[in-house]
């Protein structure tokens, strides 16, 4: 009998596991479409998304790329702290937002015009607005 039961608790975590991973990675998904359609809105009003230090432009699709990176990273942060925090949800929350209050710095400080770091600080909001509550919801409180 114990070996039936812990069986089935073995493979209620590797399932909870398996849906934070799949969730997580569609909320990715949309979080970096979301990002190119800010982005893509944004360069039909007229953004340049151009950085004054090399003289390039951001490309679209480099708006999803991005967002699809730092997507994983916290998906691999949620994983984390779904196994070792106390309140996994709530503490994956609080990080995740801080981490998004740190990301809308750097685009006022390369030196970018003020409409393309206004737009620039739109698209990780979007982002995070769309990737932090669907892998929160996955996660136990």
């Amino acid at each position: 009998m114990t070996t039936t039961q812990s069986q089935p608790a073995i493979a209620t975590s590797s399932a909870r596991s398996y849906g934070l991973v799949v969730h997580g990675l569609f909320a990715a998904v949309l979080a970096s479409v979301a990002a190119i359609l800010v982005g893509a809105l944004a360069m039909a009003a007229g953004v340049d998304f151009e950085l004054p230090d090399g003289g390039e432009s951001i490309p679209v699709l480099g708006f999803g790329t991005t967002t699809m990176i730092f997507s994983v990273v916290g998906l691999g942060l949620a994983a984390a702290l779904r196994r070792w925090a106390q309140h996994p949800s709530r503490t994956f929350v609080r990080t995740a937002v801080a981490l998004t209050a740190v990301s809308l710095v750097p685009p006022f400080l390369v030196d970018a015009n003020l409409v393309t770091a206004i737009a620039l600080v739109l698209t990780h909001l979007v982002a995070a607005a769309v990737a932090i509550p669907l892998i929160a919801r996955r996660l136990p409180n």
